[in-house]
């Protein structure tokens, strides 16, 4: 797994690379057992492909969280 430096690094280029999806909400790094991950929160499911497997070899995870709305 990726570890804490490397996944903020790849944060950067994924933002960059998912700007045109509108469904993305936000992207965030998370710790799991093994090292670090992308976490891609999405308004809505999108097509498979959509969203890369890794980017700079750090892996990343899809939660559809819904719209993200101002309180």
């Amino acid at each position: 797994m990726a570890t804490l430096a490397a996944a903020r690094s790849a944060k950067r280029k994924a933002a960059r690379r998912l700007a045109r999806v509108p469904q993305v909400n936000g992207i965030g790094v998370m710790r799991i057992e093994a090292g670090y991950v992308l976490k891609v929160n999405l308004a809505e499911a999108v097509e498979p492909g959509v969203i890369p497997d890794a980017v700079d070899g750090v892996p990343l995870r899809t939660a559809v969280v819904g719209r993200i709305r101002r309180r």
